[in-house]
């Protein structure tokens, strides 16, 4: 199957009926829409049935409509600005079950997460953080929420770990002037990619770090340059990304890492309970 969809389309409307033409027309014109309608509303939005639309799909190869919709979103995922995909989220969410529909397609990349996941993988990163000498991570924009999350449980669990300002490309570069062999490098990046990402990244493992990629499919650039990368869905909805599976994986790598490091744990987190109490860090709820 081609990974471009558009080129698929353009180049194999040879024997398109009349209606199928006009559905491949409408994708070529408005593929950022097109990807997040159903079979039924993109037949009604170009004037042909359900069927028809279905059976499209298939002339192209897709085993389904669904298959054919996924091609697309895939391959728009990084290219879609914020304002179409605000235009594109019309037609993917209810304004009256915003919630629901929102949760449950979280819910759906957690499961696709867990069922595609690669355990060698999640378990080679967990190994790679217990042995390094020193941790850097490293996230721009919405991900810097991950590589916050994970840098302080890293820190809880063990010292040696390095949070990457990203206040200017300049001030990353000189936090990891002295990132060498045994360091491990960790980078997020997710729809819509940050350039900045995949060239600190590039840095980290030119002098000599293993590298470690957060990220959501093959699509990403991080694909091919990280030494490890570990996949989790994070799509569109609307302006918003979706940052729900990522998150339990970064979850999982933390508890896994701890599972190693029982003893050091118990011992920090008792010398912490110690510190919180004597500083009131919490509400004491027995007050």
């Amino acid at each position: 199957m081609d990974k471009d969809i558009l080129t698929l389309i353009s180049r194999d409307n040879s024997g398109f009926s009349k209606g199928q033409r006009l559905i491949a027309k409408y994708i070529l014109e408005n593929y950022d829409k097109a990807a997040f309608m159903t079979a039924g509303k993109l037949g009604k939005t170009v004037g042909v049935s359900e069927s028809t639309v279905v059976r499209f799909a298939a002339e192209l190869g897709y085993d389904g409509y669904p298959g054919m919709r996924k091609a697309l979103q895939e391959m728009i995922r990084s290219r879609l600005t914020s304002v179409q995909r605000i235009e594109a989220s019309r037609d993917m969410l209810d304004d009256k079950n915003i919630l629901k529909a929102v949760m449950s397609d979280d819910i759906d990349k957690l499961q696709t997460t867990l069922e595609e996941i690669d355990q060698e993988a999640f378990n080679k990163v967990v190994d790679s953080i217990v042995a390094a000498r020193e941790i850097y991570i490293f996230a721009s924009r919405t991900s810097r929420s991950l590589a916050d999350f994970l840098a302080y449980y890293l820190g809880l669990i063990r010292a040696g770990v390095h949070l990457v300002d990203d206040n200017s490309a300049a001030e990353a570069y000189e936090q990891l002037i002295r990132i060498g062999k045994g360091d491990l490098f960790i980078g997020f990046t997710f729809p819509r990619y940050s350039a900045r990402s995949a060239k600190i990244m590039g840095f980290a493992k030119d002098h000599g770090a293993a590298t470690v990629g957060l990220t959501d499919s093959e699509s990403s650039p991080f694909f091919g340059k990280a030494d490890v990368c570990l996949f989790a869905k994070s799509e569109m909805v609307s302006f918003v990304d979706s940052l729900v599976a990522p998150l339990s994986l970064v979850n999982a790598l933390v508890i896994a890492v701890g599972s190693k490091e029982r003893d050091a744990i118990s011992d920090t987190f008792k010398k912490l309970e110690q510190v919180w109490s004597e500083y009131n860090v919490f509400e004491n709820s027995e007050g």
